[in-house]
């Protein structure tokens, strides 16, 4: 082994030898078996020696000395060295750097400089402040422990005061009830003496155990170990300190619960407790009085609602049931008549009423001769298509309707007001005339107190002319005959009057009773006479109104806004309508929010015969419906909830389940039916309705069209999943699609069809549902041809030889092999040959091979029939 210092000096030797003692790093190698080397390095360290001032070093009791007065208090030095002056803060000692210094590398004593000597003095009083803070802390948790402490066990202590109280009484009734028994026996005759039976002992009554004394007197099992049975368990391992207090620190219901049995307790039930320990101790009986009620019960009620009713207990009225074994819970529905022998067993009254008598409300009284005033008349124009009634209407009011219709036609139903000339006020609904539009005319005339029916003085009365008459004969209502366009060069008004004969509408002209008027739109001529006529009719019907009750009026037409919500155009029959009013509208309710007028402007109030846009409703109600104002949102809640019941539960009848027999009846009935599926969205509920009836009318036996789904809005991604999962295309009427929509259709492959005018759209369904029927087949003849041999080829099979008699041999056209006159086999050709070439045809009086396709049953004589098949298109 070998050794270097720094790397450099080798010496041999078995031993590790050091060189360089004078301090610092050194490099040792050591060798080992094998020529193994290893090189360490070894640090060396000087012995620590305590000098004098002059640099002798200290030895005996001088280095002792020395020693101690670097770890002592020194003693405070003269006010004039203060550099030198060793303060008193926490055993620091601070010397001059050149009067702590050491000699042979020795260790020097820690200095410190001023600014951290201020710095740990700072420190060192903070850390004091801190303590004493802490202390102070103790202390008062110290003394907030021992005040709870004091307080609990004043709690305990009453606590035992109050049971034992109770417990005395207890026993006093006992020594009580005691006596008396044996009072009533020393009065009571003697009677035989019976056998004598063992007195049990009397135990004396006792407070309710508490949890551990009821644990203790548990009887134990057999224990394991060398216990033998009466060993007691090990203790439960302890939790943490403080553990128990902070479980059993906060007081809750379902502790209060625990205490008493661990039953927990409603808040009620400790109501009632209170209540019924308050009478007692006021003196007063402790149950209540029964109050009897008038219990209210409709054709169907729930064990709930019926308890809730009678103010009884749900189990007390469900074990009335059990009595009378009906087996139903809470939520389950009773008859009127079990439900009337529960209340009769509970002592209450049963008031029979029907769900239905929530709408009574709705059913006012007449109105007084005193409380009526004057109100305008409701005036409907109605005629047919394209004669001019909104044209009519716009030359009296001044304005441009028939402008901002799609195609020039009506297909909207309108409500309009004017003041004439003299001062009067006339109410107008205009009507489409369109032929899908049956409904929205039907509506007109039911609301309506004249008909003023417009006919072309050229074109003479129509099928919607007489339709119109037939809706205002159903209503009642009195009708003006306006002849329009008599401007025109082929105007005929005698024709007119003529043409309304053949309809029992008997003219003044003619003798009749009901007005006519002669008039033309364009040029204004006889509009004044028009208006005549119909002041002069509303003074002989004599129209009036109460305006000073609860508002009744009918919906024209109803739509979905996009930014204003549900919006319906409401003319009001009675009353007057408000802002801030609650109404019921059909199976829809609302607050009106805000009344429009024709012109867009807002009023306050609409009175008798006033057309009004009517913002607030929370749903989109039908056109025609009712609407009633209520006193209350509650009552409007429950009468809009009655009407949607119903219309589900007339739903659900509609659609119940078929029985086998009856879908086996369908499909032989129908089983060939093919369907149009679509999904319309109009703008407003009165087109909507028109089209699905215009769309009903498309079809035949074998193709129909069915509308999967009508609605009002602008299409919404619900509708392109609908269309996507039933396959049908969306149509939209006046509305398009929003942007979620058109992605999602554009990502699902779903067409969208825009229309503005009914008749486009009716055209092309029916041009979509043509598509749906199967073509007519129509079969040409084509010519004839008779077998005169039947050869045997390798390859193809048996050919025949034939000779075309009739007509041309065609190699594309369909075959009939006719044998004795009766057809054997209907195919088509796989070759056709003159010669050795294939050919595609061949004329009559030549002759040619001919093979059919997957057939050989062919012989001589047999005769081959050749014709050819067109397919017609069909439409409806």
């Amino acid at each position: 082994m070998s050794d270097t210092n720094s790397g450099d000096n080798k010496t041999g030797g078995r031993g590790i030898s050091l060189r360089g003692v004078g301090g610092g790093r050194s490099s040792v190698r050591q060798s080992f078996s094998h020529g193994r080397s290893k090189a360490v390095v070894v640090e060396t360290k000087r012995k620590r020696f305590l000098t004098t001032r002059d640099g002798a070093p200290k030895t005996g009791a001088a280095a002792a000395a020395a020693a101690a007065t670097l770890t002592a208090k020194p003693k405070p030095k003269p006010q004039g060295a203060p550099a030198e002056r060793a303060e008193r803060a926490g055993g620091i000692e601070r010397k001059d750097p050149a009067k702590a210094r050491g000699e042979r590398g020795g260790t020097l004593l820690r200095t410190l400089t001023d600014e951290q000597y201020a710095r740990q003095l700072v420190a060192l009083k903070q850390a004091k402040k801190d303590d004493e803070v802490r202390r102070k802390r103790e202390a008062e948790e110290a003394r907030l422990r021992s005040e709870q402490e004091a307080r609990r066990k004043i709690e305990e202590q009453a606590k035992a005061e109050v049971e034992a109280e109770e417990r005395q009484r207890r026993e006093a009734e006992e020594a009580e009830r005691s006596a008396a028994e044996a009072a009533a026996e020393t009065a009571a005759p003697p009677a035989e003496p019976d056998p004598p039976v063992p007195a049990e002992p009397r135990t004396p009554a006792r407070a309710p155990a508490r949890p551990a004394d009821v644990e203790a007197e548990k009887p134990r099992g057999p224990a394991r170990g060398r216990g033998g049975p009466g060993a007691p368990k090990k203790p439960a391992p302890s939790r943490g300190r403080g553990d128990e207090k902070r479980r059993t620190g906060r007081l809750t219901i379902s502790k209060l619960g625990d205490e008493e049995g661990g039953r927990q307790r409603s808040l009620a039930a400790m109501r009632r407790r209170q209540e019924r320990e308050k009478r007692r101790l006021m003196g007063g009986p402790v149950e209540r009085e029964k109050v009897v009620r008038d219990v209210r019960v409709p054709d169907a009620i729930t064990v709930q609602e019926l308890a809730n009713r009678m103010a009884e207990r749900v189990g007390d009225v469900i074990k009335s049931l059990m009595k009378m074994d009906v087996m139903a819970t809470q939520n389950q529905s009773i008859d009127p008549a079990t439900a009337e022998l529960v209340i009769e067993e509970f002592g209450h009254k049963i008031v029979r009423v029907s769900e239905s008598d929530v709408e009574n409300v709705l059913e006012s009284a007449e109105d007084k001769p005193e409380e009526l005033r004057p109100r305008a008349p409701i005036v409907t124009i109605m005629g047919h298509v394209d004669h001019g009634k909104t044209s009519l209407l716009d030359a009296l009011r001044k304005t441009n309707v028939v402008a901002g219709e799609a195609g020039g036609i009506t297909q909207h139903i309108g409500a309009y007001q004017i003041v004439t000339e003299g001062g009067h006020t006339i109410t107008f609904i205009d009507t489409p005339g369109h032929a899908a539009f049956t409904s929205m005319r039907a509506r007109g005339a039911q609301v309506t107190d004249i008909v003023v029916l417009v006919v072309a003085a050229d074109d003479s009365v129509m099928p919607q002319t007489v339709e119109a008459i037939h809706h205002a004969k159903a209503a009642g209502v009195p009708m003006i005959v306006a002849i329009n366009k008599i401007d025109r060069p082929g105007a005929d008004p005698h024709k007119v009057r003529t043409g309304l004969l053949q309809h029992e509408v008997l003219v003044e002209e003619m003798s009749g009773e009901v007005l006519d008027i002669e008039c033309s739109a364009i040029t204004g001529e006889g509009l004044d006479k028009l208006v005549d006529a119909i002041v002069l009719q509303a003074e002989l019907l004599e129209l009036k109104a109460n305006p000073d009750r609860p508002a009744e009026g009918a919906v024209i037409e109803a739509k979905l806004d996009v930014g204003r919500g549900p919006v319906a155009t409401v003319l009001v029959r009675r009353g007057t309508l408000r802002l801030g009013d609650i109404f019921v509208v059909g199976e829809q309710w609302g607050r009106v929010r805000a009344l429009l007028d024709e012109q867009g402007e807002r009023i306050e109030e609409a009175g008798p015969s006033v057309p009004i846009e009517v913002l607030g409703l929370q749903g989109t109600p039908e056109a025609g419906d009712t609407l009633n104002v209520v006193e209350s949102e509650s009552r409007a809640r429950e009468i809009a909830g009655y009407r949607q019941r119903k219309a589900r539960e007339k739903q659900a009848a509609r659609g119940t389940r078929a029985t086998l027999d009856q879908l086996l009846a369908q499909a032989g009935a129908g089983g060939g039916i093919k369907e149009l599926p679509l999904v319309l969205k109009a703008d407003v509920q009165g087109s909507a309705e028109a089209i699905v009836q215009a769309l009903e009318k498309v079809g035949n036996d074998e193709v129909r069209v069915r509308v999967l789904h009508s609605g009002v809005g602008a299409i919404t991604e619900s509708d392109v999943t609908l269309a996507d999962a039933s396959g049908a295309p969306i149509i939209g009427f006046n509305v398009r699609a929003n942007t979620p929509a058109r992605e999602s259709a554009n990502q699902k492959g779903v067409e969208l069809r825009y229309y503005s005018i009914i008749y486009n759209l009716v055209d092309d369904v029916k041009q979509a549902a043509s598509g749906l029927l199967s073509p007519e087949i129509k079969e040409h003849f084509v010519g004839y041809a008779r077998i005169k041999e039947v050869f045997k080829v390798t390859g193809v099979g048996k050919v025949a030889g034939c000779e075309v008699t009739e007509g041309v041999a065609r190699r594309a056209a369909g075959v009939r092999l006719l044998r004795d006159n009766v057809v054997i086999h209907e195919g088509k050709l796989k070759t056709l040959k003159r010669f050795k070439d294939e050919v595609k045809e061949v004329n009559a009086g030549q002759e040619c091979g001919m093979a059919f396709e997957n057939y050989d049953d062919i012989r001589a004589d047999d005769v081959i029939e050749i014709f050819e098949r067109e397919e017609i298109e069909r439409t409806l």
